[in-house]
């Protein structure tokens, strides 16, 4: 498992806000220690429908618990000062949540979080889970199973419909990434791949991509020079026109490039099992978990 666990501290930023709340509930409900909300001007009430504190600031809410993470609930241009603000306090891990945050605001942030050494998740994204231990953001925990199937990837729904196959196969998962599908983001494919490859409990990657940009091309590179483990990926939009964006904002083709073919393309050429459809993923992954065991 990787960045979490039963023992990590959560604190949610936005906690009394409708989405905040509701899935304050959920990630309770999962087994992850939320241990505080933030909202200024409400310290000193109770996150809507728990007994978790609420607190004004950042700081005040990690030096009274000892929370290490924050899941940003907060609307997208109150992102910036909020997410700032959990890192000059000395939190260790940034989950944005928020939709739509401002690109030049999601530039800044990602710098500042890189200069102080803070891991940074999203914006635009479902969140981590290590299955059995821990829950921060909005994925359907439920479906998730504990075991040795590393997975990282931009869309949250493929990240769902990938891992139920991969659980009604048998094929658990160690920890699961949505590093989210904005242009500008916070951890990136190498990152992440890199913390798989370190982590003992890995034994299998899976990596979920779609059209535009070049983060799968770069990420086949760095797989081919760098990455140990077996790697099956999966890349959305196969069938998607020319110049058709979608759904994720950075997930739009142009000049030619960034295309399902050209990233399908540079997995094969680094040795990456490439899956057709998501549920080809399991099928593919089963017989790498097999030769994992034997060796």
């Amino acid at each position: 498992m990787i960045l979490v666990n039963k023992d990590t501290k959560v604190l949610v930023q936005g906690a009394t806000g409708k989405m905040g709340a509701s899935h304050t509930k959920r990630m309770l409900a999962y087994g992850t220690q939320v241990v505080a909300g933030v909202t200024p001007s409400r310290g000193g009430t109770k996150v809507p429908g728990t007994e978790i504190p609420v607190f004004d600031t950042v700081k005040g809410a990690m030096d009274a618990t000892g929370a290490t993470a924050s899941v940003i609930f907060v609307p997208p241009y109150l992102v910036l000062d909020a997410a700032a603000e959990a890192i000059d306090a000395g939190i260790s891990l940034l989950v944005v949540i928020t939709e739509g945050m401002p690109p030049q605001d999601t530039a800044k942030l990602v710098a500042q979080a890189r200069a102080k050494g803070v891991k940074m998740i999203g914006p635009n994204c479902p969140g981590i889970i290590t299955p059995g231990e821990a829950l921060l953001g909005i994925l359907p925990g439920q479906i998730f199973k504990k075991g040795p199937v590393g997975m990282v990837s931009k869309s949250g729904t493929l990240t769902y419909e990938i891992a139920l196959s991969l659980s009604d196969a048998g094929l658990g998962q160690s920890t699961c990434v949505g590093v989210g599908g904005d242009p500008v983001k916070g951890m990136e494919y190498p990152e992440v791949l890199t913390m798989f490859d370190n982590d003992p409990e890995t034994e299998v990657i899976v990596l979920i991509g779609e059209i535009g940009g070049t983060a799968e091309e770069e990420a086949a590179e760095f797989i081919k020079k760098n990455i140990k483990k077996p790697v099956v990926a999966y890349i959305a939009g196969q069938t998607a026109p020319p110049g058709k964006r979608m759904g994720h904002a950075g997930a739009i083709i142009s000049g030619g490039k960034g295309t399902a073919a050209s990233k399908m393309e540079a997995m094969k050429a680094a040795n990456i099992g490439v899956a057709l459809t998501p549920r080809e993923v399991a099928e593919k992954v089963a017989p790498l978990l097999k030769q994992a065991v034997r060796k």
